[in-house]
């Protein structure tokens, strides 16, 4: 993750589940959200369980997260996408999707995130190992829905969680399909 992270091509989001947190370590990054996204995903590729470390490309592509080889292949395919674009104006976040004939039905999504952080693990199977943590999901907002038709949104960035220090929007096909546009950017620091 921290070398995808580095990627100006890419943006790896890491959505931390929770469903390790009674293994013996809470993981303070995890959440349900994460957990139910990754269920989602789980329906729509038609698999009959859940696993980590799992890497999803474009909303498409199931990778197992430790195969850099085969994460590496994927991303080098061609991608199209639709022009979609985050500023952060003041205190405020400027969200917007250009227009596309023919476009599908698509999720507006706003994901909140923390660049990077060391957690130090006093329990469980990974006990006295320090983690290095890159982009971690910190909140997942749905904005609203786009049609083919541009779209914006003006959001306060104080909406986003404390320690999340950059935004991202996601375009997303309805019924969490393909990853259509994604953009981000850094945050001010916030007191």
């Amino acid at each position: 993750m921290g070398v995808l992270a580095q990627r100006s091509d890419v943006l790896p989001l890491s959505f931390h589940v929770d469903y390790w947190d009674d293994q013996g370590w809470h993981d303070r990054f995890s959440s349900s959200d994460a957990t139910r996204r990754q269920r989602g995903y789980a329906s729509k590729l038609h698999h009959n369980s859940v696993y980590t470390p799992q890497a999803i490309i474009d909303g498409q592509a199931d990778l197992v997260g430790s195969g850099t080889s085969a994460i590496l292949s994927e991303l080098a395919k061609p991608h199209q996408g639709v022009a979609t674009y985050i500023a952060l104006d003041a205190q405020y976040l400027d969200v917007s999707v250009a227009a596309q004939a023919g476009g599908k039905r698509s999720d507006v999504l706003l994901i909140g995130y923390l660049r990077e952080a060391t957690s130090h693990i006093g329990r469980g199977e990974n006990s006295g190992r320090t983690l290095q943590e890159f982009n971690i999901v910190r909140s997942i907002t749905r904005l609203g829905s786009w049609n083919g038709s541009t779209c914006s949104f003006h959001i306060a960035s104080a909406s986003l969680p404390r320690d999340a220090t950059h935004a991202a929007v996601l375009l997303q096909a309805q019924g969490q399909g393909a990853i259509l546009g994604a953009a981000s950017v850094p945050l001010a620091a916030r007191d």
